[in-house]
C-alpha cells in the first residue's frame, strides 16, 4: 500500500498550471548591469504512482516590467521520472550567467512525451498546449550582481495528476518554488530498508515530505527557516512505529542533519 504525497503549502509560492505564448526575443527590460548565476533544480513530492515521466524541453525566466522572455542558458532537456528525484536526488534543468534584475516568472516548458504508469500499465499525460506555452512559475526575486540563486522546484505528483472520467490522464502541474537562498534542508537516513518510508517536516504552516531512496537517505529540500517536527513512516505493510522527531530547528542556508532514524516493531 502506497501513501500518498501530504501538500505542502509554505512560504515559497504554491503554483498551478499556467499557459502563455512564449517568444523568442531574448530582450530582458527592466534588467540592470552585470550578471548573477542562476540554476533551476528539480525535484520531487511522493506520488502513489509506479513512474511519473516528464518531457522537459526548455527553461526560460521574464523579467518584471517586461513581456519578452530570457533564455537562461543551455538546458538539460530529456523525459526524467519524477518518482526517482527523492533521497537527495536531483536534476539540474540549467545552470548559467543571466543579466541581473527583478525576475517575474520561471516557465518550465514540456514537449508532448508525458507518461504515468500505474499497476505496470503505461499512460499518456494530456498536457494541453504545454509544450508550446509552457508552466508558469510565479517567483518574484530581484537577482543582485555576482549572487548564485539556486531555484528549487518541488513538483507535487500527488497534486499534479488527473484522472478524467474516461480513465485517462492529464497534467496539471501543482509546484512548489523556492531558493536555497532562502531556505534551508533536512538529511538523514533511515532504517530497516527495503519498505517505502515517508519522512515529513510539519511546523503547523508549512508541510515537506519526500520518501527516502533505496539506500535508506532522505533530503527535504527548501525548508523555511524555523522550528519543525519531523515524522518518520514506513508502509503499512512493514508493521514498524512512526518515529517522531520533536523541535529541528532549520536555519537559511544550512543542513539540518538528523542521522540514522531507527524504526522499530
Amino acid at each position: 500500500m502506497k501513501m500518498k504525497r501530504i501538500a505542502s503549502i509554505a512560504f515559497a509560492v504554491l503554483l498551478v498550471l499556467g499557459f502563455v505564448a512564449c517568444s523568442n526575443d531574448d530582450s530582458s527590460g527592466n534588467v540592470d548591469e552585470g550578471t548573477a548565476r542562476m540554476s533551476v533544480k528539480l525535484v520531487d513530492a511522493p506520488g502513489d504512482y509506479d513512474n511519473v515521466f516528464i518531457d522537459v524541453q526548455d527553461v526560460v525566466i521574464k523579467y518584471n516590467g517586461s513581456e519578452d522572455e530570457v533564455s537562461i542558458g543551455e538546458v538539460n532537456g530529456g523525459v526524467y521520472d519524477l518518482l526517482t528525484l527523492t533521497g537527495g536526488l536531483s536534476v539540474v534543468l540549467v545552470d548559467d550567467e543571466i543579466p541581473v534584475g527583478s525576475i517575474s516568472q520561471i516557465r518550465l516548458i514540456l514537449g508532448d512525451n508525458n507518461t504515468v504508469v500505474v499497476d505496470g500499465e503505461t499512460y499518456p499525460l494530456a498536457t494541453p498546449s504545454a509544450q508550446q506555452s509552457g508552466l508558469k512559475l510565479q517567483v518574484n526575486e530581484t537577482l543582485e550582481a555576482g549572487i548564485f540563486y539556486e531555484f528549487i522546484l518541488d513538483f507535487d505528483v500527488e497534486e499534479s495528476i488527473v484522472v478524467q472520467g474516461n480513465g485517462s490522464y492529464s497534467l496539471k502541474p501543482v509546484i512548489r518554488a523556492s531558493t536555497t537562498a532562502e531556505t534551508g534542508s533536512i538529511s538523514g537516513a533511515v532504517l530497516p530498508l527495503g519498505f517505502q518510508t515517508l519522512v515529513t517536516a510539519d511546523n503547523g504552516i508549512t508541510q515537506i515530505s519526500s520518501y527516502v531512496n533505496a539506500s535508506g537517505d532522505f533530503v527535504l529540500s527548501g525548508v523555511p527557516e524555523g522550528t519543525y517536527t519531523v515524522t518518520v513512516e514506513a508502509e503499512p505493510l512493514a508493521g514498524l512505529n512512526a518515529a517522531v522527531v520533536q523541535n529541528v530547528n532549520v536555519t537559511v542556508g544550512e543542513v539540518t542533519t538528523l542521522g540514522t532514524i531507527d524504526l522499530e516493531l
